[in-house]
């Protein structure tokens, strides 16, 4: 109940605009999450500002995932330059990132240990090649427990163009853009994949460099925009043990729109 009240409080807050000043503060390293950071402020009308490390990472796949997994192991995060904007400034911050090994990027671990977040407001958002927004939000969590982190945005890589729409929906309905949406119908339970499902979870995931695994159930809902898919997977682990994911797809209304995978939960 205390939580439901607080979050009720933040949104009120902030749709009413008693002095809150929000911030766009992220990193990106190729510029699809910069990308995506300029739309929300081009939506909130708010102060922007990217975080760089001193030591830029190249771009290149394999040496970022190189580099970021012996800081990870060695404990030790990148350096950042300062940051222009104060975060004391601001009430409410939208943090973004790409996601590295299923959570936020290394300059973002600078970020969290190095600033006072105490008492503010933190909207992540993030772009991904499959998933992450929930790991990366509960790792937020923990390394910040003293702010208060409300539900984020994130997009796939390959889908950054939706970003407009899927935003502008994302702050009216969370109140932290004036205007309204129809709200989104619940999925239907799930039940057994059909044949006709599962070419649509093929013709979704199959070009996804790695395996997702095999769709078992599904539950659907229409939208306005069109259907939508949820998906619960059969797989394999990084350690090779079975496990299980929900894996979301959607297929838009218009003639011959093709099934886009867009998120995976683990």
């Amino acid at each position: 109940m205390k939580k439901l009240l607080l979050s009720l409080i933040v949104m009120a807050s902030i749709t009413t605009g008693c002095a809150q000043k929000s911030l766009v503060l992220y990193y990106s390293e190729t510029g699809t999450t910069k990308a995506v950071a300029e739309e929300l402020q081009k939506q909130l009308g708010a102060d922007i500002e990217s975080i760089e490390p001193v030591e830029p990472y190249t771009g290149n796949f394999q040496e970022t995932i190189q580099r970021s997994g012996r800081e990870r192991e060695s404990g030790q995060t990148p350096a950042l330059k300062p940051l222009k904007k104060k975060i004391a400034d601001y009430d409410v911050i939208f943090l973004g990132y790409p996601i590295w090994f299923g959570t936020y990027a290394m300059p973002i671990a600078t970020l969290v240990k190095e600033n006072d977040f105490e008492g503010k407001t933190i909207i992540p958002f993030c772009t991904f090649g499959s998933g992450g927004l929930n790991t990366s939000t509960d790792a937020l969590k923990k390394a910040l427990p003293k702010a208060n982190i409300q539900k984020g945005y994130g997009v796939r890589t390959a889908r950054v163009k939706a970003a407009e729409r899927e935003l502008d929906r994302f702050l009216k309905e969370n109140g932290y853009k004036e205007g309204t949406v129809e709200k989104l119908p619940d999925y239907s339970a799930q039940q057994p994949v059909t044949d006709e499902e599962r070419a649509i979870f093929d013709a979704a995931c199959s070009d996804y460099q790695f395996p997702l695994g095999t769709p078992k159930t599904v539950g659907k809902r229409t939208t306005p925009d069109g259907t939508d898919y949820q998906f619960t997977v059969t797989g394999r682990g990084m350690d090779g043990a079975e496990s299980t994911s929900t894996i979301y797809v959607t297929v838009g209304k218009e003639e011959g729109a093709k099934p886009e995978f867009t998120e995976v939960v683990r």
